[in-house]
């Protein structure tokens, strides 16, 4: 790897004086206090031990963590348990099968429907049965394809309940991306629907699958699809009665017995595979078992929210075909018999204030979205959601990538009322759980920090040697301990695995995270991103994240995204791509230069941009995340590059027609 970041190159971060500290009665009562640190770091294996009694244990563990092999983990030896049983089953035979679980919220105006713990258990015991009745065995896995309904939950309790592995696909991702999921893992079950609701309108996703499986050919694994009909679509139907592979939900699961006994599996059985995007183009099966996984799902989410379960109510806007909503939505959350909103479409449809509506209705207390998200209401202005009755509200959270600290702020007195902590949370699909974050009862929220590891985690700050880097300083962030959420392996790929997270500091045996990171003078964490996104100007390394931060504090704009061009005499220059805030107008004919000027004041010289471009919106993934691999090519005026992960894919044409020859250069 060239051009990583250094301890000098990393240190020009600007400067973040404003903190806001917890609140005295969310102190008085936080779940976790100061204390835990201390105790974490003394022993953390008794502290994880302690955090295990959260999950019942069907047959007790013999030993916390098995590091003899590293980096192959084994967490809770010899402890068997059930995710489903954890998750559901327990909460009902407690005496709380009256709570509501799920508060299901469909995009259509009306479309909504209550779940209580006692009917979850019903319908995860059906799809168990109908599963099974499919063929389909614990250890065989199963491929999910659904949009933001119950039964997506439900399907993935019922394969957890069974024993087999599930791998979710974003129900956005085409035929292609599923095709190479399903081979990959050998998928024998796909569960999908119709379509669903997105902006207003039914979306297909039946025929994807078609499209997927033929593709795969007749020697492919699939041998049923599982069909939950959502929108009432006409679809290509290959009946499994005629010899095909097609199955309705309602036919198999909703004629299924609601009686089903949960089996036990070993702490490390596979729980899930989830892909996420490799550098060499294929995918990367992230292997989570179920044991160490269900402790740091349930745990973090206890401790990081100040979850009160018998009176929160709590919402994540993520998407369950990604991490957060495996984590954040079902394992999490559920296993912690919270009640929560599920909400199927997008925050503007069928009107801009949608969100902040179900806020309002259901009395959400937890909210727990993506900094884009809150950018993009930024853009809109405070005037739709000053609507609304927000009250409700007593923490905040953040998650996906860093967030600006402009955006927090806003986020904080906008839609926290100026009372709600605000925490802002670092992790990956590959830990499984929040590491880096502040405590809302412990920590002085920072804006734009993740502030420190969690009690019970290691994470430092090192330079290319892996040596800590002072205060005040910048280099690569890794975690110096095994957790228990961590990723077991990269499916079918053990060399990679050790290659791509262990290698680079196999001598101190850290898992290297891929992104940098600074440590400012108190000490406290900023995450930087992706080390791939560090840019080299006339030999400073300069942080994308730090400059798009300086442009988002200014009163104009609402979202940039930065990039690192070809430049023939700094080696790159800096390009930025802005949108400005509907306030704004049209920025007028000195934005540029006004921009430009305001990077140099809030970061320094080196850091102006060479050109600022203002664009309609700006690439990202369906998780919100930047495609900056896609504005470096505008910027270097190259050819666009792949953009089927988009969310949107006419934003590069919107982006490339708006941007004249020369426009928005200074």
């Amino acid at each position: 790897m060239t051009d990583q970041p250094t301890q000098e190159t990393l240190a020009n971060l600007s400067r973040e004086e404003r903190r806001f500290e917890p609140p005295a009665e969310l102190a008085a009562h936080a779940n976790l206090t100061a204390e835990a640190y201390a105790r974490a770091e003394a022993d953390p294996e008794a502290f994880w031990a302690e955090q295990a009694q959260r999950i019942s244990w069907a047959q007790p563990y013999e030993q916390v963590l098995d590091w003899s092999n590293p980096p192959f983990a084994k967490w809770f030896v010899g402890g068997r348990l059930n995710a489903a049983y954890n998750c559901v089953d327990r909460h009902v035979e407690a005496g709380r099968g009256d709570k509501v679980a799920l508060h299901f919220v469909g995009e259509p105006l009306g479309d909504t429907r209550d779940l209580t713990y006692a009917q979850l258990k019903d319908e995860v015991s059906q799809a168990a049965n109908a599963l099974e009745e499919l063929g389909v065995e614990a250890g065989d896995r199963v491929a999910i394809y659904l949009p933001m309904i119950p039964e997506a939950i439900v399907a993935m309790l019922a394969c957890a309940r069974i024993g087999a592995p599930h791998t979710v696909v974003f129900g956005g991702f085409s035929a292609d991306a599923l095709a190479s999921r399903i081979e990959d893992c050998g998928a024998k079950l796909v569960i999908t629907a119709d379509g669903g609701y997105r902006r207003g309108a039914a979306s297909a996703l039946k025929p994807a699958v078609d499209e997927a499986l033929v593709k795969l050919g007749d020697e492919g694994p699939v041998e049923h699809v599982l069909v939950v009909r959502r929108t009432g679509q006409d679809v290509a139907w290959n009946a499994k009665a005629d010899g095909g592979v097609d199955v309705w939900w309602h036919e198999v699961v909703g004629e299924s017995s609601t009686e089903h006994v949960p089996q036990a599996f070993d702490a490390e059985h596979p729980l899930y595979v989830m892909y996420t995007s490799g550098t060499t183009g294929k995918p990367k099966g992230i292997l989570h078992t179920t044991g160490g996984y269900l402790v740091g799902a349930s745990y973090t989410h206890w401790a990081v929210f100040d979850l009160k379960p018998e009176t929160d109510v709590y919402w994540c806007t993520a998407d369950i075909g990604w991490v957060t909503g495996h984590s954040y939505i079902v394992y999490g959350p559920l296993a912690n018999g919270v009640t929560q909103v599920l909400y199927e479409g997008t925050p503007d449809s069928p009107e801009r204030g949608r969100w902040w509506d179900i806020i309002e209705q259901h009395e959400v207390s937890i909210f727990y979205t993506a900094p884009t998200a809150i950018r993009s209401f930024m853009k809109q202005g405070r005037e739709i959601p000053d609507a609304r009755d927000l009250s409700s509200l007593r923490l905040l959270g953040s998650v996906g990538e860093p967030i600006n600290p402009e955006a927090y702020v806003w986020y904080r007195s906008v839609i926290g009322g100026d009372r709600t902590p605000v925490v802002d949370t670092w992790w990956q699909t590959e830990t499984g759980a929040i590491m880096i974050s502040p405590l809302p009862g412990v920590t002085a929220g920072k804006p734009g920090s993740a502030m420190t590891a969690i009690p019970g985690v290691g994470a430092d700050v090192v330079d290319d040697e892996g040596r800590p880097v002072p205060n005040g300083s910048g280099g690569l962030l890794v975690l110096t301990r095994p957790w228990p959420s961590m990723l077991r392996t990269i499916w079918g790929d053990d060399q990679r695995f050790v290659d791509t997270y262990w290698s680079r500091f196999k001598e101190q045996g850290y898992y290297f995270a891929g992104d940098g990171a600074k440590r400012d003078d108190d000490g406290d964490l900023w995450v930087l991103g992706r080390v791939d996104d560090v840019m080299n100007v006339s030999g400073h390394r300069l942080s994308t994240t730090e400059i798009e931060s300086a442009l988002v504090s200014h009163p104009k704009v609402a979202e940039a995204a930065v990039v690192g061009a070809k430049d023939e005499d700094t080696g790159q220059a800096v390009c930025a791509f802005v949108i400005l805030r509907e306030t704004a107008g049209d920025g007028g004919a000195d934005i540029v230069a006004e921009l430009r000027q305001h990077v140099r004041k809030e970061i320094g010289p080196i850091a102006t941009p060479r050109q600022v471009m203002v664009v309609p919106e700006l690439p990202k993934t369906r998780s919100g995340k930047i495609m900056r691999r896609l504005l470096r090519d505008v910027a270097e005026n190259r050819e666009v590059g792949d953009v089927t992960t988009l969310a949107d894919a006419s934003v590069m044409n919107l982006i490339s027609s708006g941007l004249g020859a020369g426009k928005g250069e200074d």
